[in-house]
């Protein structure tokens, strides 16, 4: 018994795409409409995580004997984490001082 005799269509690299674009979609409106600095934080990994699920599908469909694509999604991953540790340092830090984390709020960047 396989898929097509079940009525299913195996998963290939469009549906890996697909996932990824709405993945990406969801976070960069995450970026542009919310004004938590926790939530846009979380919405760049998710975007990130999309990125990796194009890389290894990527990898997988194309060259599936180089690990070109799983590689680079490790090192994607080494600087999610780093900046997701930088990210949330700078956002207590601001906490801290203005009380909110609110980046319309925010003001430092002026005289």
């Amino acid at each position: 018994m396989n898929l097509t005799s079940l009525g299913l269509m195996p998963v290939g690299l469009m549906h890996y795409l697909i996932l990824s674009a709405v993945l990406f979609a969801i976070g960069l409106y995450g970026v542009l409409a919310k004004r938590n600095a926790v939530v846009i934080l979380m919405c760049i990994e998710i975007m990130l995580n999309a990125v990796n699920i194009a890389l290894i599908a990527f990898s997988r469909y194309v060259v599936p004997v180089q690990l070109t694509g799983q590689i680079f999604a490790l090192f994607v991953m080494v600087v999610a984490a780093a900046e997701a540790a930088v990210g949330i340092a700078i956002i207590m830090a601001i906490y801290r001082s203005h009380q909110s984390v609110d980046v319309d709020k925010l003001d430092l960047m002026k005289w």
